[in-house]
């Protein structure tokens, strides 16, 4: 039985200072060639916190359609998501140091978002990967005070 291509979201997040003035980038592609590209700015946050609101963002943008493949220069989003947060998930969101984890907010919110269909996937930042390298295009923009043009072909 075949399976459909995935939806492939690539997601980044800039941050001027850490903390500082932040920007995040996200960028949609459908299997069918569509992409929609969304972006923000922060005026204070981190970069960390960056990474996982454009991880947010995207998931929130596609609902329930997959499958999915979210794609992150950030192995804190990566390993985070699909390796620790079952540990603080068991230890009342603590570190195994007991300390409380950083950017629960946004874990708790990735933790509800994420689901089976979902394939997390690292790729290196500033290494050509086009997906990677616009959204970090985006995110530095934004970042910066700029206003980049968004792409969307979904409308």
């Amino acid at each position: 039985m075949p399976t459909s291509d995935p939806i492939v979201i690539h997601s980044d997040g800039a941050c001027s200072g850490n903390p500082g003035p932040g920007g995040w980038g996200t960028r949609i592609q459908y299997p069918d060639g569509r992409v929609r590209e969304l972006g923000g700015a922060f005026e204070d946050t981190t970069n960390n916190r960056m990474e996982m609101w454009a991880a947010v963002q995207g998931l929130k943008a596609i609902g329930d359609a997959g499958p999915v493949t979210m794609v992150t220069d950030s192995e804190y989003l990566r390993k985070g998501i699909t390796e620790w947060i079952h540990g603080w998930k068991r230890r009342g969101w603590m570190t195994a140091a007991k300390k409380p984890v950083l950017n629960q907010d946004l874990w708790r919110e990735l933790d509800a978002l994420n689901r089976k269909g979902i394939k997390w996937e690292y790729t290196r930042g500033h290494a050509g990967d086009p997906g990677n390298e616009r959204c970090d295009d985006i995110a530095q923009s934004f970042s910066k005070g700029g206003t980049p043009d968004l792409r969307d072909d979904t409308q």
